[in-house]
């Protein structure tokens, strides 16, 4: 693992776990609304609409990584500074500061794409991703615990240093990043954009429906264990830590789409189990293994394959942000309905009952997102080859018709997949375990069967093939 890697790691890690522990339904949080009496439940959910806007918008302005650099060291700012209001008496600040600490959040996590795409290899992405969410949640958890058992100032100060700790790891991180200057082209390729954009919009609508499920749990199961304050301080993360760490610690190339579909049945029987038994001390152990262990599958799922996204645009932000903002999204939308529910009928059974809607909605979803994902990544960790069984035409590459004509070889056609897809040499070098020279070596091949002269040459050719 390169420096440049684990200060991307530790950074965002940082910064999550002060997130986590503070802004997004956090403890800490928690804890100081209780101490001023103050309702809790709708100033959560306006952190995460401003969030969920801070995400979304980002890669609509931050372009480059030395601005999306700068963006994090200001959005770190913003939040101590803001953080510092809730030292105050309750007032209307504390809400102008949630907006402004929500908004900024979202700007730094999205701007982290591109250190995420820059500074870990794509292989190791599912690895980074990860770590950081193993990482931040530890973070949240040692937060966690010293609020409720020791201090709740102590809390907030140890939350608050996790901010101030983040600054000399994102300030370490490169800007200058070695980057093809042909790459722009490249990823500007309206085949690249118009075969990436349906199986990424097909992602987004899956995130968006499960994570419904995590705004309910926020909103309704959570505070049906609240009686049950020390168990769940300390074991309710557990279980999604230990699905990450399973699915890190997994070989290489071990296909991980299955574990998918024993999350959304762990996700049913959670739900169920909520449904038939009475909130004990049994019953909380259940749900929430089951319940926690299956949304740490999933978020690392979506987590790795926006990670793959970025290397098909150049605007690493945008489809960081947009990508995560889905998840938030979902968490919102879950929330109100939870909190709508409960707040008219006061029964848990309904809103369980959405839940489970929203179960059967993804058992449908599922297999059309594998086929798409299955068109745009050829051996994805997470998306199964079905060998055919539901391929559809849209799977056919697009450019095998240029390569026959061209009588190009097979490895000759692996470099040409890579170089419409953003990767420089070395890139393609370490993708394909061969040395740069070869990678050099073969594509002068390529220019020669073309008759072209160069990268760009080859782009616009591809282009013309692309638009028929």
């Amino acid at each position: 693992m390169s420096q440049q890697q684990k200060y991307s790691i530790v950074s965002i890690s940082l910064f999550a776990g002060w997130l986590l522990s503070f802004l997004f339904e956090g403890e800490v949080l928690y804890q100081l609304m209780n101490a001023t009496a103050t309702e809790a439940e709708w100033i959560g959910l306006l952190a995460i609409g401003f969030h969920f806007v801070g995400l979304f918008s980002c890669g609509y302005f931050i372009k480059r990584s030395s601005a999306a650099k700068m963006v994090m060291m200001a959005g770190i700012a913003v939040c101590f500074a803001g953080s510092l209001i809730f030292l105050l008496p309750y007032s209307s600040l504390w809400y102008l500061s949630m907006i402004a600490m929500s908004y900024y959040a979202g700007l730094v996590i999205a701007s982290w794409g591109y250190f995420f795409k820059w500074s870990t290899p794509r292989d190791q992405r599912l690895q980074t991703a990860a770590d950081v969410l193993i990482l931040s949640n530890l973070l949240m958890m040692v937060v966690n615990v010293i609020t409720n058992h020791l201090s709740m100032y102590g809390g907030y100060a140890l939350s608050s240093l996790l901010l101030l700790l983040a600054i000399p790891f994102i300030y370490r991180l490169d800007t200058e990043m070695e980057m093809d200057r042909s790459e722009p082209e490249m990823l500007d390729n309206p085949g690249i954009k118009e075969t990436m954009a349906k199986p990424f919009i097909y992602l987004c609508v899956f995130i968006v429906i499960i994570t419904i499920n995590s705004g309910i749990m926020y909103q309704v199961v959570r505070p049906t264990f609240a009686h049950l304050r020390l168990l769940t301080a300390y074991y309710w993360v557990v279980p999604y830590l230990l699905a990450l760490f399973i699915l890190r610690s997994l070989p290489k190339g071990f296909n991980r789409a299955l574990a998918l579909y024993v999350a959304l049945a762990m996700m049913g029987i959670s739900y169920l189990l909520l449904m038939a038994l009475e909130p004990t001390v049994k019953t909380y152990l259940l749900v929430n293994t089951f319940m926690l262990g299956a949304f740490g599958v999933f978020d690392l799922f979506w987590w790795s394959l926006i990670g793959d996204f970025l290397d098909s645009s150049r605007d690493a932000a945008k489809i960081m942000g947009i990508g995560l903002s889905m998840n938030v999204l979902g968490i919102l939308l879950g929330g109100i309905a939870g909190s709508v529910i409960t707040a008219n009928t006061n029964q848990l059974d309904e809103s369980i009952l959405v839940a489970l809607g929203v179960i059967f909605i993804v058992m449908v979803l599922m297999p059309v997102l594998n086929n798409q994902l299955n068109c745009f990544f050829a051996n994805h960790d997470f998306v199964m080859n079905l060998a055919g069984e539901i391929q559809s035409e849209e799977s056919v590459d697009p450019l095998q018709p240029f390569k026959k004509a061209y009588q190009l070889t097979d490895r000759e056609g692996e470099i040409i997949d890579l170089l419409v897809q953003g990767y420089t040499y070395k890139g393609i070098s370490e993708k394909l375990v061969v040395s740069e020279n070869t990678i050099k070596f073969h594509s002068r091949n390529i220019y020669q069967k073309l008759q072209i002269n160069n990268k760009m040459e080859l782009i616009k050719l591809i282009n013309q093939e692309l638009k028929g």
